[in-house]
């Protein structure tokens, strides 16, 4: 027995690497599958309500498809409705933030004594219009792949609705060997997802706009494009709410004079991103969502250096996936507990609360 486990402990340790590995290099397959998975729990319980009411599956699909035509066809129009609005800046705020951070830049170095740039100009080459949008140029290649991976998605989002591919067949063949554990496993999945993913949605909507009024009404420029990007950085858990706070103090020292205004700047952007994501995002999500800070930290740079920017965003809702899979026998219950920070007594009464 103590061989055989030996022998398990070794084909684990070799297999995981391998995994990891064909995952980054299927990463054109994996990624669009994986979001369609998301996408599609999302959806299920609309595609059984139109089953309820009869409507034929051919329908409830086209149904579901344009409301997700629709939805990225309002964020097409918001990051046009932004682009146009850095676009149609003068070169005035530009000379601007050339002068304000190269003293900002002076001062740092003398204080600690290192030369970050060679002279002025090498910082002036880089905060001018001409050579930000000139550097959106690589930003094609970036897009077009985008657009690949998503026709992609849609059509494993459409599979997935129209019963292609059973997700609970799969479980149950693979993870999972009792019909009623894989039922049961795959509810509980798809309810705890659809409210995790819900939740982070809207928590990162309310973020925007949060931060996009705060900079209207300090009079920072691009409001619409700060509360755009507070938006979709916020699905980085943690590490979103700092990059924006810590982006939106530099670019409003640009444009903000007074100290005292400045400091309640930061203050307002810090306070919107602490009552959203350290506030009410905990109360929404429960303790049963509760992951440890350090499990957070190091998910994001396992699945960030696998797949890149999706790997980021996925990499919290992939994390809860595990749990949730890990919580439901004996065996793999010890992982949870390290991914969550409690102990199994602990986890034994949240999971009698849960039920």
């Amino acid at each position: 027995m103590n061989d055989r486990k030996t022998t398990n402990i070794l084909l684990l340790i070799l297999v995981v690497p391998l995994v990891f590995y064909l995952l980054k290099t299927l990463s054109f397959i994996f990624i669009p599958l994986i979001s369609a998975m998301f996408i599609a729990l999302l959806f299920l319980p609309l595609m059984r309500w139109f089953k309820k009411k009869r409507v034929p599956k051919v329908l409830s699909i086209i149904m579901v498809i344009l409301i997700i035509a629709t939805f990225f066809k309002l964020s097409g129009e918001v990051i046009q409705l932004s682009s146009r609005e850095i676009l149609a800046t003068d070169n005035e705020f530009f000379d601007k933030a050339k002068i304000k951070l190269t003293e900002l830049l002076n001062s740092v170095e003398v204080f600690f004594g290192v030369e970050f740039l060679q002279g002025e100009e090498t910082l002036g080459s880089l905060i001018q219009k001409d050579t930000i949008i000139k550097n959106f140029a690589p930003t094609v290649g970036f897009i077009t792949d985008t657009l690949s991976m998503i026709l992609v998605m849609l059509f494993f989002v459409v599979l997935l609705l129209a019963g292609s591919i059973d997700m609970q067949k799969v479980l149950n063949n693979t993870i999972l060997k009792q019909h009623f554990s894989s039922v049961k496993t795959f509810m509980k999945v798809e309810r705890d997802l659809i409210k995790f993913i819900k939740v982070k949605f809207f928590v990162s909507l309310f973020t925007g706009l949060g931060i996009g009024i705060a900079c209207w009404g300090f009079g920072v420029s691009f409001p619409i494009f700060w509360g755009l990007f507070a938006f979709m950085i916020n699905f980085l858990q943690m590490i979103g709410s700092v990059i924006t706070v810590i982006l939106l103090a530099i670019f409003a020292f640009v444009e903000i004079e007074a100290p005292s205004i400045l400091f309640l700047f930061i203050l307002t952007t810090t306070g919107v991103q602490a009552l959203f994501g350290g506030v009410l995002e905990p109360i929404f999500m429960g303790k049963s969502f509760s992951i440890n800070v350090i499990t957070i930290l190091i998910m994001l740079m396992l699945w960030g250096y696998v797949w890149g920017i999706p790997g980021l965003i996925m990499s919290i809702p992939i994390t809860v996936f595990l749990k949730i899979l890990f919580d439901q026998s004996d065996n793999t219950q010890v992982i949870s507990e390290l991914l969550s920070g409690k102990s199994r007594d602990s986890l034994a009464v949240v999971k009698q609360g849960e039920d």
